[in-house]
C-alpha cells in the first residue's frame, strides 16, 4: 500500500517540478494547494530526504529532488503513452491534442489543416494556444508546436515543414517622404523589430553574384507580432523586415514596397517540435505526419 501511496506524491513532484509552482500542479490535479504541499511533505518524510527548498521565486530543487525528477518522468511518460494507446481505436484517433503555433501562421496555414485532420478523425479533440515560446511545449503540456526561423539547439525533437521568403519593405508613402539611395542608409533608417526573434538588428543579405551585405542597425519600435508590425509599416512608422506570405496583399496593390530587390534574406525553416521520442502518442505522431505530408509553402 505505502508505494501506490508513494506512487501518487511522486506524481504531484513531477506535476509540481512540471508546471513550476504548486498552484499551478494544484490546478492540474484538481487537488488543493495544501494538499499538494501535504503530498511533497509526506514524500520527503518517507524517504527522509528534502527534495524541495521553497524560495522567493517558487522553489528549487535538492540534489535528491532532480535524481527522483530524472529517474521518473520517464516513467510516468511511458504510463500515460501506454495508457492512452490502449484507450485509443484501432481506426480511429481520439483523445486530446495540444497545439501551439503564432497567431498569424495559425490563422493563415496550421488551423486550416488541423480542420482537415479533424475531419478525418472525428473523435479527436483538438486545443489550439497562440504562443510563440517553446517553454509552453514542457511546462504546459503542449503536444506540438509549430514555429518559424531558425530553431535553438534544446533537447525538442523537430521536423522540417518548409520554409518561406522574408523582404525588407516599407510603405510607398514612407519612401516617397524618406528616399534611400544605398545599402547603406539602412542602417540609420528608423526599424520596427520584431522582439520575438533573438537578434532582430542583425541580418546577413546576398545578392545574385553571392555578395554579402553585413547589416546591422538599432531599431526605433518593436513588437512580438508580425500583424501588429505590418500594421506599424502601415502607419508609416519605417521599415520592417516581414515574412512575404503576411504583406502578399500589400504588395500586390502597391501599398508596400520592396526595397533593394536584388538583395535577398535568408529564407526561414517551418517545423513542427515536440518533446517525445518514443514515447510520442499515436494521434501526436499522426498529426506531426499528415503535417509534413500536407504542408505545401
Amino acid at each position: 500500500m505505502m508505494v501506490f501511496t508513494n506512487i501518487k506524491r511522486i506524481h504531484t513532484f513531477i506535476t509540481v517540478v512540471n508546471s513550476g509552482s504548486f498552484t499551478k500542479a494544484a490546478e492540474q490535479l484538481f487537488i488543493s494547494k495544501a494538499m499538494v504541499s501535504v503530498h511533497i511533505k509526506s514524500l520527503e518524510d518517507s524517504l527522509n530526504v528534502p527534495l524541495l527548498i521553497r524560495n522567493s521565486r517558487g522553489f528549487i530543487m535538492t540534489e535528491a529532488g532532480e535524481l527522483l525528477y530524472n529517474d521518473f518522468q520517464n516513467i510516468f511518460s511511458d504510463i500515460y503513452s501506454s495508457l492512452g494507446n490502449v484507450v485509443e481505436k484501432h481506426n480511429s484517433l481520439t483523445g486530446h491534442l495540444r497545439i501551439s503555433s503564432t497567431v498569424e501562421f495559425g490563422d493563415a496555414f496550421l488551423i486550416p489543416l488541423i480542420g482537415k485532420f479533424c475531419h478525418i478523425h472525428p473523435e479527436l479533440n483538438i486545443s489550439f494556444h497562440a504562443d510563440s515560446s517553446l517553454n509552453k511545449l514542457v511546462n504546459e503540456k503542449i503536444d506540438l508546436a509549430v514555429r518559424l526561423g531558425t530553431l535553438d539547439d534544446s533537447a525538442l525533437k523537430s521536423r522540417k515543414l518548409g520554409c518561406f521568403s522574408i523582404m525588407i519593405v516599407c510603405s510607398a508613402t514612407w519612401l516617397a517622404q524618406n528616399p534611400l539611395s544605398s545599402l547603406e542608409d539602412l542602417k540609420t533608417a528608423p526599424w520596427i523589430a520584431n522582439s520575438n526573434l533573438k537578434t532582430p538588428n542583425q541580418w546577413t543579405l546576398r545578392n545574385g553574384d553571392g555578395q554579402a551585405f553585413k547589416l546591422k542597425f538599432s531599431a526605433k519600435f518593436s513588437a512580438n507580432s508580425s500583424i501588429a508590425i505590418r500594421s506599424m509599416v502601415q502607419s508609416n512608422l519605417g521599415i520592417a523586415i516581414l515574412p512575404e506570405w503576411v504583406i502578399k496583399e500589400q504588395l500586390q496593390d502597391g501599398e508596400f514596397v520592396t526595397l533593394f530587390p536584388d538583395w535577398r534574406l535568408p529564407k526561414q525553416d517551418i517545423s513542427v517540435v515536440f518533446t517525445g521520442d518514443h514515447r510520442v502518442r499515436r494521434h501526436c505522431r499522426s498529426l506531426i505526419d499528415y503535417l509534413v505530408e500536407n504542408s505545401h509553402f
